[in-house]
């Protein structure tokens, strides 16, 4: 079997109130390769946007890869890293404490993961990264135009 493609993807999410506009966006790279993408809902909230770039990255992959994913939320890098996400799912998709919410995204994002080699990387949000900058700017600008579809 060949090596798997080795991809970075860096993403963010941004939501105007939360709930309320929202947009997310990722960069995908892969050798010289580079695609910026992006999108929003008019009512919504962070974590979903926030799940919705890693989501919407992987699903443009055209076939299985190593990815090295970096994003600004300590919540899904938690949850990939810490094994909280396998636990939700052997729960049938709820936590300890009871309901897990957005549990159709985590859906999603689980089954992206069985074709997929993901090593989740924090990154701190705001502080000068420039791909991470980069995916602020473009979600804050689908959130923007989100808001003005309503």
């Amino acid at each position: 079997m060949p090596p798997l493609k080795q991809v970075q993807i860096y993403t963010d999410g941004a939501c105007s109130g939360n709930p309320g506009p929202g947009g997310w966006a990722a960069i995908l790279r892969y050798g010289r390769h580079y695609q910026e993408i992006s999108g929003g809902e008019a009512e919504t909230t962070n974590n979903r946007m926030e799940l919705l770039g890693v989501i919407n990255a992987l699903e443009k992959l055209k076939e299985p890869c190593e990815v090295a994913l970096f994003t600004d939320s300590q919540y899904i890098a938690n949850a990939l890293n810490k094994g909280w996400l396998e636990a939700w799912r052997a729960r049938g998709w709820t936590r300890k404490g009871g309901e897990l919410k957005n549990p159709d995204l985590w859906r999603r994002l689980w089954e992206l993961l069985q074709r997929h080699k993901v090593s989740a990387n924090w990154v701190k949000g705001h502080a000068g990264h420039e791909e991470n900058e980069r995916c602020d700017e473009l979600a804050r600008q689908a959130a923007q135009n989100a808001s003005s579809a309503i």
